[in-house]
């Protein structure tokens, strides 16, 4: 996907088994951003970037989505373990992940492998792609103060 495309309708259905679609989110902005697995360290140093600057991103006028392979069981641990504040699609098949875009080679500790690619998705009230933060541009720890930046 690049910039200007719009999202598919059907995102997913995130830890809690509730379903979420564009139709829901049109008229509100979001952060769909995705991450290889959850409680890995720089899985878990993004979530909580986002979860500590989430009143600030919501006062930006943005909702916060994550998306990973993960189990909706897996999902729901890692939520409550660090007291996220915002849904995680648990996409265990990869339709989202590689209709976005955010699934395909990476190369790890000199090995290519195929998983989640991590990448940020700001998106507008139409579900149109505004801004997208590729792999290399990601910085975990601060991913948060990364995107507020960008907005202003």
């Amino acid at each position: 996907m690049k910039t200007g495309d719009k999202l598919p309708e059907l995102l997913g259905y995130d830890q809690n088994g509730n379903e979420i679609t564009l139709s829901q989110m049109r008229g509100k902005k979001f952060i769909l951003y995705t991450y290889p697995k959850d409680n890995t360290p720089g899985c878990t140093a993004e979530a909580c970037s986002l979860r500590d600057s989430y009143d600030e991103l919501q006062a930006a006028g943005y909702a916060v989505i994550g998306v990973s392979k993960d189990s909706a069981a897996s999902h729901q641990r890692f939520a409550e373990k660090h007291a996220l504040p915002f849904p995680l699609i648990a996409d265990v098949d990869t339709r989202l992940l590689q209709e976005i875009g955010a699934w395909g080679e990476k190369t790890m500790c000199g090995r290519k492998t195929v998983g989640t690619l991590r990448t940020t998705f700001l998106v507008d009230e139409e579900g149109r792609i505004e801004r997208i933060f590729s792999p290399k541009e990601i910085k975990t720890k601060t991913h948060a103060a990364q995107i507020l930046q960008d907005m202003q």
